[in-house]
């Protein structure tokens, strides 16, 4: 295989001869050609009645109904991340990075944080990373503005751009469950292994538990589908795209996040 496609076309290009083309963009009709079915997907998809039926377990409150315009109480919401002095990152950074996207999105993308290029525009994912993320998405059919509500476990910039501590992941806790009820997103991309800490509280291992899906069952995450991937930045200095190598795996990691959305 061709390992010297240009980084643009690095998820736009289907990865391997085996592979079907990227599906339609996410709302349009007919049958989801492109997209692998649950049998061919890393972690295959139970059946919607199932999922639901599975997505309140016995003694835990169901989450309640978003807005019907979630806006104004993320633009509340996002008012109080920018007074936020709760860690030390407060100090060096030039902007809280909050989000971008569609907040009344089906999916949401959490990441670590913002790096220098985010700091520098108060937008998440929008250097080196970022664009990946955006081929990543667009390869089998989903747009990051549009079908995405894309933020960070922190939402100031570690200084070197080091991960961030648990303490000041725990700082921020408190405004992304704030985002994730506001969103209300079915299924939630988490990419990385600072943003599975974040979320799930399990460290380390992305490796291995990378595109398996995890039904949210307590708290804000009750009743969604979690999904652990690499994050873009590791993709990014890990070029090859044979078979079995991280960019093919997370290609079809995402063809199961778009079958799981269809099915939602």
């Amino acid at each position: 295989m061709n390992d010297s496609i240009h980084q643009s076309d690095l998820f736009a290009a289907t990865p391997s001869a085996n592979t079907s083309a990227a599906p339609p963009a996410l709302g349009q009709s007919g049958s989801s050609a492109g997209v692998a079915s649950p049998a061919e997907a890393v972690a295959p998809a139970p059946d919607p009645a199932a999922d639901r039926a599975a997505a309140t377990p016995s003694g835990t409150e169901p989450r309640q109904a978003r807005p019907a315009d979630p806006e104004p109480a993320l633009a509340l919401l996002a008012a109080r991340c920018a007074d936020c002095h709760r860690c030390g990152l407060a100090e060096g950074r030039q902007h809280v990075v909050v989000s971008r996207g569609n907040s009344r999105a089906r999916l949401m993308v959490i990441g670590e944080g913002p790096g220098a290029q985010e700091d520098a525009s108060g937008r998440p994912f929008v250097g080196r990373a970022g664009q990946l993320l955006d081929q990543m998405l667009a390869s089998v059919g989903i747009d990051s503005e549009r079908d995405a509500y894309i933020g960070n476990v922190v939402k100031c910039r570690p200084p070197d751009n080091r991960r961030p501590t648990p303490e000041e992941m725990a700082a921020c806790l408190p405004f992304l469950q704030q985002q994730i009820a506001l969103v209300d997103p079915a299924v939630i991309l988490l990419a990385g292994a600072t943003a599975m800490e974040g979320v799930l509280g399990i460290r380390g291992g992305i490796t291995r538990l990378r595109g398996q899906w995890r039904l949210g069952e307590e708290g804000v995450l009750a009743g969604r589908w979690l999904m652990p991937v690499f994050h873009p930045s590791y993709l990014l200095r890990n070029a090859s795209r044979e078979q079995g190598s991280p960019k093919w795996l997370t290609w079809h990691d995402l063809k199961a996040v778009r079958t799981r959305l269809e099915q939602e």
